[in-house]
């Protein structure tokens, strides 16, 4: 198709950077001369709509034959400085892989849209990197006769999505019963042990109007995904679909990769690259969660997380020391009779054997009060933590405390919960590093750290633990 430059002009007379786009849309006509170019409304997940300039055309791909994959690109009035957003634009006789880079509605997701700068970034560039992604997992698939009709059906439905009637409005025409705004919903993804047992453990808590089990794993629901099938919880839903995710007031993330890596880092990066494909179309769908990560190593993945989405630090967290803290306060209380230090009492900073008990800060009369009564607590946390070393974190004692934090969470409880948060700035702590400190929190996550009491051994301990896992993330690959 040649570009009529002066029609695109008054086409794109919202456009705030009218002549990079012009230019830009003109380098690509030359590499994709098969596009064509149109107007249309797009409408936002937030029911919003834009006239939007958008193309379409099909891209070539060669897995072990050539493919031609036809896609749709949109352009924002804000390009060259905001991504396109991506679909595929399947015929009826097409079937949509979802994978990766692709949700059930034709999505496209890639590293490339995540990290889009311009002018490192262009349009010419993301088609490339989207057609070396589909030549490692074709995103379209043939269909047979039988499949073409309902085939059909999905594809009206992506364009409504594209041309005006969003998922949310259609829901608010034919639900119209209770509030969204109002409505608390939970995304669990991963349908392993752990996930299983958050669902469970949130659904028993009865804190969620809805609980979402996001099942990642390829092919027919197996083992505990399958039971909960055939009992049918309810308020449980469990899905393959990203979409089945939106407007969760907390994603909780149990993933963990299952590959064959052999070192640790090679583990931990197996980790990174599973959340690459998962965090951009969870914050995508969800974009007002809080994300609340129980993936080993929780510290490294929370980070990770934090980074992937975008999302402000109050409302990634990590599950951290919660657990340990609870069993901590427990064995003060009920076993060792010291109900009094129980309720400042924290494990805080790395999961595993470099946590470090700790206290809320507190003024005391005199030095001397204050001495003895660190050295009563010192005893007794001493003996409180031979206790816990025995105490392992089976799936279903994670997903209890999961529930516990998630309640708080949509509750608005305002609870004081040692979990995995941003410590760059307490401890004389520099890096940007996830550690377990003690947070209130509330529906937007973490409200505000609680003091500690100054405790050197215990700052030493957390500034070397802050060092080794910063090391460990300048290693990774995000």
């Amino acid at each position: 198709m040649e570009l009529s430059e002066e029609a695109l002009r008054k086409q794109l007379g919202k456009y705030k950077f009218r002549d990079l786009t012009i230019e830009e849309l003109k380098n690509v006509n030359k590499t994709y001369p098969n596009f064509t170019f149109s107007m249309n409304t797009y409408t936002f997940k937030d029911g919003s709509q834009k006239d939007l300039l958008n193309f379409s055309g099909t891209v070539p791909v060669k897995y072990g034959n050539s493919y031609n994959i036809p896609i749709q690109l949109w352009i924002l009035d804000s390009h060259p400085f905001a991504p396109p957003i991506c679909f595929l634009k399947p015929t009826v006789n097409m079937g949509i892989s979802v994978g990766k880079h692709v949700d059930a509605h034709g999505r496209i997701y890639l590293p490339y849209l995540q990290n889009w700068s311009h002018p490192k970034s262009t349009v010419i560039g993301l088609i490339k990197e989207m057609i070396a992604k589909f030549e490692e997992e074709l995103p379209l698939y043939s269909l047979s006769s039988s499949d073409a009709a309902r085939q059909s059906e999905l594809l009206s439905y992506i364009a409504k999505i594209t041309e005006g009637e969003t998922d949310r409005k259609s829901k608010s025409k034919i639900g119209g019963g209770k509030n969204e705004g109002c409505f608390n919903k939970i995304t669990v993804v991963g349908a392993g042990d752990l996930g299983i047992a958050c669902v469970l453990a949130v659904a028993a808590k009865g804190a969620a109007d809805k609980v979402v089990l996001l099942d990642l794993s390829e092919g027919a629901a197996k083992g505990g995904t399958m039971d909960l099938e055939i009992f049918a919880l309810p308020n449980v839903e469990i899905s393959k679909d990203f979409s089945a995710s939106a407007d969760s007031k907390v994603v909780v993330l149990t993933v963990n990769s299952l590959g064959n890596a052999q070192t640790y880092l090679d583990v931990i990066q197996s980790n990174v690259d599973l959340f690459r494909g998962i965090i951009p179309p969870i914050s995508h769908y969800s974009q007002n969660t809080v994300l609340l990560v129980a993936s080993h190593p929780v510290e490294v993945m929370t980070y990770v997380s934090w980074k992937l989405s975008a999302f402000p630090k109050s409302r990634v967290i990590g599950v951290g020391a919660n657990l340990d803290t609870e069993r901590f306060q427990y064995i003060l209380t009920n076993l060792l009779k010291a109900q009094v230090l129980a309720k400042d009492a924290w494990i805080i900073g790395e999961q595993g054997e470099d946590k470090v008990p700790s206290w809320s800060s507190c003024n005391l009369a005199n030095q001397t009060e204050a001495m003895a009564a660190r050295n009563s607590r010192e005893k007794m946390a001493n003996r409180a933590m031979e206790v816990l070393k025995g105490k392992g974190q089976r799936s279903w004692s994670v997903g209890l405390s999961v529930a516990d934090l998630t309640d708080s969470i949509l509750k608005d409880k305002r609870k004081v919960h040692s979990v995995s948060t941003l410590a760059k700035g307490c401890c004389n702590i520099n890096s940007e590093v996830f550690l377990s400190l003690p947070c209130i929190l509330g529906t937007n996550g973490v409200i505000e750290m609680v003091k500690l009491e100054e405790d050197p051994l215990a700052q030493e301990k957390l500034q070397s633990s802050a060092g080794s896992i910063h090391d460990l993330q300048q290693q990774l690959k995000l």
